[in-house]
């Protein structure tokens, strides 16, 4: 081999390379460093002018037309340490301290932790103080002659004036007098999924009137500690603005250009219409509804010192004469994204867009009618490792006239190497004289070499939705398939280690590095899968271009293996129908793949290369 084509092979060998070391960084981003569970919560600070409506984050003023300051200021007292009013709906349990009125300990019954059967429902909110504190805080912030005292805060001490036990049939209401003329309650009601309904009161008993605020936190303290860093999957805040969505990831805080008075960085929209904010994760919602038609402020903030994420809904200050009454009334979403119930309230509460707090991503529209399609397959069947194979076999049967041409158009391309290669024999050196030569024989032959790659091109945004639906749908979180598949959600769980189960010693814990290694049974299906797609056609005369592509599905079997095994089972079985619809239609263009004759020439190939 002369210099020319060593070089030619080493500069493809390094850009392979550093492909697979491109694609391994991004699906396996570098571990989160460990964060204080327990910092202190500043203050959080929103600001709205005399007339209610702009936001500008300054220090609140002492007279009249001052702007009115949202606060969330330190930790509360431990669960343990607090009193509550218990939640006790068929969705949820937990409670509500009445020390600063945080809703603050809430659980999902539908949902439990593991698959084991004493496992605990999953926990959604957690109280400041303990470890990874995930709250909602309302309440009123002051302007004017009132300050921070004169209203309810963290540390307020709530009574029960209506109710004993929060239901979805039975709402409660608590009650705090400032003792300096003002009466505030907080009603809060829930219905039997996820959808909270608070509405905040004062009563002016005084004689003079005051000015004063509504709002609305969310607050978290560190990264969440199931955080999946995955790349199709959004994890961090998730707003609607006027019918536009925005989110933006958690490691993307710390980068808002605003910073206000308490060395956070903030982001501020002016919400004029209807919109909601909060965080997300994979499958759970925490967020902060405005009723429809309601102006508010949504904030994104990021606390550095204290590693806090809030979000923040804002509404406009309200002016109290001596004798009456404010209410402002916001609903919080705490739950799963169920599509189903996201949809009921975006339909029926008219919460806009509400079922965006699903990732679908750029293509959402290949996302939905995919998620649409599987969502009922999966009600209809009962077993979603099923409901993939048929929805993979579904698209692959839909984009088979565009697959059939692909297939065509490279099966033609293998009848023309004869002749092709005769051309170069009689062209030598002469390239434009070879180029020449293979056009002509191009049209002579009626083949566009180009028609092979569109089809295929046009495939891959479709699988890639479908890839992104399965990696994102609350369906497959612990939905069992076959045998010792019982969550499709996590990693095959089998192992080599112990030989899939035949000896009597455990398999490695999922994570770690033996597990990577010692991999499943899936994740050797997908590789054989991959393989065997590839001995279609003959390896690359060129060994080193040869010697790369026969490691390619090994290297992907290790670096798929502890990937969910729901994905898996589409990766096998979009391999699966691949092969047999590639090796059918090459057959029936009078090409005979010799699988098997490929299969023995990688490893005598490997044989004499040794």
């Amino acid at each position: 081999m002369d210099d020319k084509n060593q070089n030619r092979n080493l500069i493809l060998a390094m850009a392979l390379s550093m492909g697979v070391i491109l694609i391994w960084s991004v699906l396996f981003p570098p571990a989160t460093p460990p964060v204080d569970p327990n910092p202190t919560d500043p203050a959080a600070v929103a600001t709205t002018d005399s007339a209610g409506n702009d936001v500008t984050l300054t220090p609140p003023s002492v007279d009249s037309t001052a702007t009115a300051t949202a606060a969330n200021a330190p930790a509360a007292q431990p669960v343990a340490e607090t009193e509550r009013l218990e939640i006790n709906t068929p969705s949820l349990s937990g409670s509500i301290a009445l020390t600063g009125g945080r809703l603050d300990d809430l659980m999902l019954r539908d949902y439990r932790e593991t698959l084991a059967p004493d496992s605990e429902p999953v926990r959604l909110f957690t109280p400041s103080g303990e470890e990874g504190a995930y709250y909602a805080l309302y309440g009123w912030t002051p302007a004017g002659t009132l300050d921070y005292e004169q209203v309810p805060g963290p540390e307020t001490p709530w009574t029960i004036e209506i109710g004993d036990v929060l239901t979805a049939d039975s709402p409660v209401t608590l009650r705090w007098d400032n003792g300096s003329g003002l009466i505030f309650r907080r009603t809060v009601s829930v219905d039997e999924d996820y959808l909270f309904t608070i509405s905040q009161s004062v009563e002016n008993t005084g004689e003079s009137e005051v000015r004063l605020a509504p709002y609305g936190i969310v607050t978290r303290h560190g990264l969440p500690s199931d955080l999946q860093n995955f790349f199709v999957i959004h994890e961090g805040v998730v707003q609607v603005s006027d019918g536009t969505l925005n989110d933006v990831k958690y490691d993307q805080m710390p980068d808002f250009d605003y910073i206000d008075r308490e060395a956070a960085n903030a982001e501020i929209t002016e919400v004029t219409g209807s919109g909601w904010i909060g965080f997300t994760s994979k499958y759970w919602l925490a967020a902060l509804v405005p009723q429809s038609g309601q102006p508010f402020t949504a904030v994104s903030r990021y606390i550095e010192s204290q590693d806090i994420y809030q979000t923040q809904a804002r509404l406009p200050a309200v002016t109290v004469a001596p004798g009456e009454t404010s209410e402002s009334t916001t609903r919080l979403f705490a739950g799963a994204k169920e599509w189903e119930t996201l949809r009921r309230y975006q339909d029926e509460e008219g919460i806009d867009r509400f079922v965006d707090a699903i990732d679908w991503g750029w293509f959402f529209f290949l996302t939905k009618p995919i998620f649409w399609v599987l969502h009922h397959v999966h009600a209809l069947i009962g077993n979603m490792g099923i409901s993939i194979i048929l929805l993979t076999l579904f698209l692959k049967a839909l984009l088979f006239p565009l697959a059939y041409r692909s297939y065509v158009s490279m099966a033609k391309m293998k009848e023309l190497q004869p002749k092709m290669e005769e051309l170069k024999e009689r062209a030598g050196d002469d390239k434009q004289k070879l180029q020449t030569a293979m056009m002509e024989l191009y049209k002579r032959e009626k083949v566009n070499p180009a028609s092979g790659c569109l089809p295929i091109l046009l495939q891959i945004p479709i699988f890639f939705s479908l890839y992104k639906v399965i990696a994102n749908a609350s369906e497959m979180r612990h939905a069992p398939f076959f045998g010792w598949l019982t969550d499709l959600s996590a990693p095959d769980p089998s192992s080599i280690y112990n030989l899939f189960g035949l000896f009597p010693w455990d398999a490695p814990m999922a994570g770690t590095t033996m597990a990577t290694i010692f991999i499943g049974v899936l994740p050797i299906l997908l590789g054989i899968s991959m393989f065997l797609q590839q001995k279609l056609n003959p390896a690359p005369a060129d060994p080193t271009q040869a010697m790369i592509f026969s490691y390619m599905p090994w290297i992907f079997m290790f670096m798929l293996g502890h990937f969910a095994s729901g994905l898996l089972v589409y990766w096998i079985t979009n391999n699966t129908v691949t092969f047999t619809q590639q090796y059918i239609i090459m057959r029936s263009h009078g090409h005979r793949p010799d699988v098997f004759g490929n299969i023995l020439s990688t490893f005598k190939r490997k044989k004499k290369s040794e």
